[in-house]
Parts: C-alpha cells; structure tokens; sequence
C-alpha cells in the first residue's frame, strides 16, 4: 500500500497498523506530496481508494475491505483502531475463550448480580501500558455502560472488575456472554504483538515508509503491527515484524537491514510474550490496592481488512 500511495504523489505522515488473526486495521495521515497539505480534490481521492482496492484484491483479501476517508483530524488514533475491528463483526469464538481451558492469556469472567440489575465483569491478565484503556474500549464498542469499577496491580499481574448494563438497561444476556468474553479477549490480546520490536529514527523523507517496507519484505519479514510518524524533519518508528515463513528471526539478518537502511538508526528488541496464568487467587485477596468510581466516557485514511 505504500507503494502505490508514493506513486500517487502522496506523502504519509503518519501510520499506524494493527493486526489480529486474519484481520488488519490502519489509519494513514496522507498530505499531497507537492502542496504538503491535505488531500481534498474528490478525483485524487476516488484513484486512491481505486487503486488500494485493486492492490488488495491482487492479494485475495478484497471481500472484506473497507476504505473510509475523513479529511480533518482524529483526535485519538487507538480507539478508531479498535472501532475499525469491532464494525468488522469478526468473530471466531474459540472453546477456550469462555471455559478457561488456555493456558496463556486473560481469565475473563462475567456473573449477574440480579440483586442490582448489574453484570460484573472480571478480567485478570498481566500488566502493560493501555490495558484499562483496551479493556474500556471494547466494552464501550458492544455498548456497555460502566458504572462501577475496581482496578489493582499486583506484581506482573493486573485484576479488573466492572459493573455493567446494556445501553438499554439489560444485563449481559446468556446468548451474549461468548461474544462480549471473545471481544474482550481480542482488545486485550491485539496490542500484545510477537516477534522482534524493530524501533527506527531517520530523517523524514519523501517515499520512506515505502523503502523501509520494502527492506523488509526483501528480507522475508512480515509486519504485524507499526506506528510511524514525523516531525520536524525527523521520522520515527515501531515495527513488530516476524519471519514470513512462521520461523525464528535470525540476528544477524538485522545487520543486513541496517546496512540498507543507511543513515537510519535502528534498534532490535526482543518482544517478550505473555507468560502463563499465575495460580488463581480470590478477587478480595488480590485487591489490595482499590481505585473505584464512576468512569464517564462521553485528510484520514482507516482501512480495515481481512488477510
């Protein structure tokens, strides 16, 4: 996609791309490349959208593309993301996700507290930057009002605890219970890239982010999430790439990739994945540390595709 969007005259400002399972999402901040401003003739951009349809399609992915185009700004980045993958209606509800049998990623609970006429979701998981954020998000996206939460870290490990209702004043409903653990699951589990993180710092360029994907398809590297941007004449950028093929990542082929690079600084680290579930503890034992409350939660290119 780069690389035709460099061909339409068009510089990328910023990127982000997200990945999960079969499914991808990207907001791309495009300026024309002559005017450094913002796209707005309705031709220019019915060819772009023409030809990243066209682009997609060559790769067998064109059922499931959506293209929308805003001009203006998008004030938080992340939650268009995770609106993107909820509109897409993509579920595969694995067996695990609601009877506890994985052994790797959130324990996710949901009970009805008639007695209140409220759901209390329960989500324990590891600790990272943005989980309340995730967790919030996808709660939000299925409609769900939060009036009461509970929140405490102990060690790695991060235990949340939400009071819910329907927009229309239901509690989770029995039909629904698979499907709200499964979307919560995913928000949770979606920023948790794997493979190697690849952090670059270059002087911002006409073409760069369609040269700097290019190496790494050249050296059969497949990238699963990235977040790009420039400012003042400098670009920055995170990569998680993984070897195309599902194989380990060799160091020594990220010396070859600096070498093309040239100039660009760029640092490997290694991403740390999530570690299996710690023993189960009750609730009132892991919450030593309580933050409650009511919680009130009152030209771009978002692309959601299937892979």
């Amino acid at each position: 996609m780069s690389a035709v969007l460099s061909d339409l005259n068009c510089n990328l400002v910023n990127v982000v791309l997200w990945t999960r399972n079969t499914r991808a999402s990207a907001v791309i901040h495009l300026v024309d490349q002559s005017t450094n401003s913002p796209i707005t003739d309705v031709d220019k951009i019915r060819k772009i959208k023409i030809r990243l349809n066209c682009i997609l399609k060559q790769r067998n992915i064109s059922a499931g593309v959506k293209i929308i185009v805003s001009v203006g700004c998008i004030k938080n980045i992340e939650r268009r993301l995770h609106k993107l993958m909820y509109d897409e209606g993509y579920f595969e509800i694995d067996s695990q996700d609601v009877s506890g049998g994985d052994t790797m990623g959130p324990t996710i609970m949901i009970t009805n507290w008639n007695d209140k006429d409220y759901s209390v979701v329960t989500v324990r998981c590891n600790d990272r930057p943005k989980l309340l954020f995730d967790t919030v998000c996808a709660l939000t996206d299925m409609m769900y009002v939060i009036f009461h939460g509970n929140i405490a870290i102990e060690g790695p490990e991060a235990y949340q605890e939400f009071y819910i209702r329907h927009v229309n004043g239901s509690k989770v409903k029995d039909k629904d219970r698979e499907r709200v653990i499964h979307w919560l699951k995913e928000a949770i589990e979606r920023r948790v890239s794997e493979g190697l993180k690849l952090e670059l710092s270059t002087s911002d360029r006409v073409g760069l982010l369609r040269n700097v994907t290019r190496i790494f398809r050249e050296h059969s590297l497949t990238v699963t999430r990235a977040d790009m941007s420039s400012s003042e004449g400098k670009a920055f950028g995170t990569f998680y790439v993984r070897d195309s093929s599902g194989g380990a990542v060799e160091q020594k082929r990220f010396e070859t990739i600096r070498e093309a690079l040239k100039e660009s600084v760029l640092h490997v680290e290694e991403q740390v994945g999530q570690t299996s579930k710690s023993t189960k503890q009750s609730p009132v034992n892991f919450l030593r540390r309580i933050v409650s409350g009511n919680v009130l939660f009152s030209s771009w290119f978002l692309i959601s595709y299937a892979k």
